[in-house]
């Protein structure tokens, strides 16, 4: 395929040849297209690399019902999302090598690359599970969510020690349970849409929580010189500690997705979710609105994004976690904990681009280039020659508003609904295209199945 006339995020406009083994052969100014080469006209529009969704819960084996590497894999490539990195509570567990490889036959369903993380509970077996091909471990919960797979800190100091061992990195869900706040969760909470029930989750599950569990988690890894990501992060402070562990010497990263000789060792993200909603978009979610770390206040969230848009933040991701609308409906104490957005973290962002809140560079840089700079994914993360054509064209002046029903993801509800987004047009994966919209009728087709394991290519 040719590529002709893309503007790339740093403004220049170029043509981008992709070879038959799914690299970017060139990216150059004035290509003319080869016999038998597809031209895509892309005058006008961005052409982005692809994003590298680190976070995901695409819920097989064991939650089907809500949403299947089919299903999830498509949504991913409607949002422009080529790589997912699915995480270890399904059921079974990701925590040994039988799990794993029931888990990677399901993978072979998606649409788009992905990663399979390895998680950690007390019965986990670290030696099978460093024998397959994982990508990272973690989600290693620090206190219980979707799963029950909270762990104490003698085997999280356990768990840091055997991926130090291998420099494997370890994502972290960072929040003290000792330190949840149990009076938030009186009176009558059994409805799904009240005032009372989505600030209550949120002051259950205090800000203070997460802060003082991200500290801990980075001197524990300080103490064992491991490679630590914090997980959607939902507090500035946390992001703080972040970059006050990377300043002490714990990790350095160049911040703009540009390459360095070895991948930072302390990095955080934060969640589409954490950065365009708060308490006050929650009471008007109820319980679809629940989800851990829990949404914060409005001044929170501003810092947040700040953080973002100052360079602070290494990645966004979206923690995808469906559920069904059912299971969702259900009060407070039973409802689960999580939200749909694979299919929405590039538009989101590429709306405050619109917006002039963030630049397009900065964008690219935390959905790919960084996320691939920290896990080791030469290939992925820019659009340059050697890399996998993971490539995806928009028109950036071009937003819609988003609604459920023009989504792709099993449960058919967001949280963002009647927020803006600028959506893809073409997605492509190793340059096979995996998704294509036509902009004048909306309607959208899909390509094969043709995912592979990144740690396997």
């Amino acid at each position: 395929m040719l590529i002709t006339g893309a503007t790339l995020a740093d403004g220049r406009v170029r043509d981008v040849r992709i070879g038959d083994d799914g690299r970017i052969d060139a990216v150059a100014e004035g290509l003319g297209a080869d016999a038998g080469e597809r031209v895509l006209e892309a005058r006008g529009r961005h052409l982005l690399p692809g994003a590298v969704d680190v976070h995901v819960h695409f819920r097989e084996p064991g939650g089907s019902h809500k949403e299947t590497w089919t299903s999830g894999s498509k949504s991913a490539a409607a949002g422009g999302v080529t790589t997912v990195v699915d995480q270890p509570n399904t059921s079974p567990p990701t925590v040994d090598g039988d799990a794993f490889d029931g888990k990677a036959a399901l993978a072979a369903d998606s649409l788009v690359d992905y990663g399979i993380n390895g998680g950690v509970t007390p019965d986990w077996d670290p030696e099978s599970l460093f024998e397959r091909p994982l990508f990272a471990l973690g989600e290693v919960f620090l206190a219980d969510s979707t799963g029950d797979m909270g762990i104490d800190g003698d085997l999280f100091a356990d768990a840091l020690d055997a991926a130090a061992a291998r420099d494997v990195p370890v994502t972290v869900h960072a929040e003290d349970a000792t330190l949840f706040d149990e009076s938030a969760l009186d009176g009558d909470l059994g409805g799904s849409g009240t005032a009372a029930t989505a600030d209550a989750w949120s002051a259950y599950r205090t800000a203070d929580a997460e802060i003082a569990a991200v500290e801990r988690a980075l001197a524990a890894a300080a103490d064992r010189d491991a490679r630590v990501h914090v997980a959607h992060t939902s507090t500035p402070e946390a992001v703080d500690a972040v970059v006050e562990a990377r300043e002490d010497g714990a990790g350095e990263s160049d911040g703009d997705g540009a390459g360095t000789d070895a991948a930072p060792r302390v990095t955080c993200e934060v969640t589409p979710h954490h950065l365009y909603l708060s308490r006050e978009r929650a009471r008007s979610l109820g319980t679809f609105g629940r989800m851990n770390p829990p949404l914060r206040s409005e001044s929170r969230r501003e810092a947040l994004f700040a953080r973002l848009a100052e360079g602070d933040v290494d990645v966004v991701a979206t923690d995808h976690a469906p559920h069904t609308v059912e299971e969702k409906r259900t009060g407070l104490v039973d409802a689960p904990s999580g939200v749909p957005g694979v299919e929405t973290l590039y538009p989101l962002l590429l709306e405050s681009v619109r917006k002039g809140e963030l630049s397009l560079e900065r964008v690219r840089d935390v959905v790919a280039a960084n996320p691939a700079e920290t896990f080791g994914l030469d290939r992925k993360g820019r659009v340059a020659e050697g890399r996998d054509a993971d490539l995806v064209l928009v028109d950036t002046a071009d937003p819609r508003e988003i609604e459920a029903a023009a989504l792709h993801s099993a449960p058919a509800w967001t949280p963002f609904e009647g927020l803006r987004g600028v959506f893809p047009e073409v997605t492509l994966v190793r340059g096979e295209v995996v998704y294509e919209r036509d902009p004048a009728t909306g309607a959208a087709s899909f390509g094969d199945p043709v995912g592979r394991n990144v740690r396997e290519s």
